[in-house]
């Protein structure tokens, strides 16, 4: 609503005339060629097949356009005027090449399956709104075009990325999520959640402050994250080991490395020590059999040798930080 009032030269469909009605379709169908295009070079270099999957729909945009300036020039001469969809009101936006870059394949093809079904509806109203008989003919053809090509991504993909070929992409997309976001991310929540058990219990049990054990436990994950974070973006730009981006992977790794201290950290804003402390080692204990899950949900590592090794180390960690705030 507020984003109508701060553009008000935005016009309604209904207000185009017919050439202007050309001239949005010329200009929406060269954009959505691009932006195929755009998926296409987003999906080439792990995804080949769905990638030419996107360049035919490109040419099939291509086409639609030619056919369309061809009736423009026929009509009304040369000159196409600048009608843009930006400039129409409630007019499906697209998105720019920077976000397809990081759309996942899934959501691209659901993208693209949706700017057909938007073009189909586009020449249906196009086409109510013409007076010319051929104009009128070539809009309703295109419309029927779209709405066979509705579900373009998928009859392309049938031919071109056969179920086999789907599984291998999906569980390439598979490991380059948890190439991106699991590892780092579990990497920093083994390191938050253990690293930091045995300052801030070494601080409760020595000070029996729980404030200042709750000082100790944010500053111990806080610079925790921000370490693990920075190591993580800065030692791999993710070109040649295909760990994908190095902001990404720092983002998670120093995010998941501050929430693994903190989980143990905040109940020590609980004035009462022993329950806070209470709280504090029943969240520890979660902690570490969250990670035994993580490992074994995505890194297919046992179950019980995970949680052998996670539960058994923190508890050694844990125990040690016990013991040194009792020394």
């Amino acid at each position: 609503m507020f984003s109508r009032l701060l553009r008000p030269g935005k016009r309604s469909l209904e207000s185009l005339s017919e050439q202007e009605i050309l001239a949005l379709a010329i200009s929406s169908e060269e954009d959505d060629g691009r932006i195929y295009l755009a998926y296409a070079d987003a999906l080439r270099d792990a995804y080949p097949n769905s990638a030419r999957v996107f360049e035919e729909m490109a040419q099939e945009e291509s086409h639609h356009r030619q056919m369309l300036i061809d009736r423009h020039v026929a009509r009304f001469g040369d000159r196409i005027p600048l009608v843009r969809r930006e400039y129409v009101r409630d007019f499906p936006d697209r998105k720019p090449d920077w976000l397809i870059a990081n759309m996942s394949i899934e959501k691209i093809r659901e993208q693209a399956e949706a700017m057909e079904e938007a073009a189909h509806r586009f020449y249906l109203t196009a086409a109510a709104r013409t007076q010319d008989a051929a104009t009128r003919k070539l809009l309703g053809d295109l419309a029927l075009a779209e709405k066979s090509h509705e579900s373009l991504a998928r009859r392309l993909g049938e031919e071109h990325t056969p179920v086999d070929v789907k599984a291998e992409e999906g569980q390439t997309a598979r490991r380059q999520f948890v190439l991106t976001y699991v590892q780092p991310g579990l990497a920093g929540l083994m390191d938050g959640s253990v690293s930091t058990l045995a300052p801030i219990f070494a601080a409760a049990f020595a000070t029996q402050d729980t404030w200042q054990t709750f000082l100790v436990g944010l500053s111990a994950s806080v610079g925790a994250g921000i370490s693990m974070g920075f190591t993580e973006a800065a030692h791999d730009d993710g070109k040649l080991s295909g760990r994908g981006s190095p902001v990404k992977r720092g983002l998670a790794s120093g995010i998941m490395t501050a929430l693994g201290g903190l989980g143990h950290a905040l109940p020590y804003l609980i004035p009462n020590f022993m329950l806070a402390t209470t709280i504090a080692v029943f969240i520890v204990f979660v902690e570490l059999w969250a990670i035994a899950f993580i490992q074994n949900r995505y890194m297919e590592t046992p179950f019980l040798r995970a949680a052998m090794q996670v539960v058994l180390g923190g508890s050694l960690v844990l125990a040690a930080g016990v013991l040194i705030g009792n020394a």
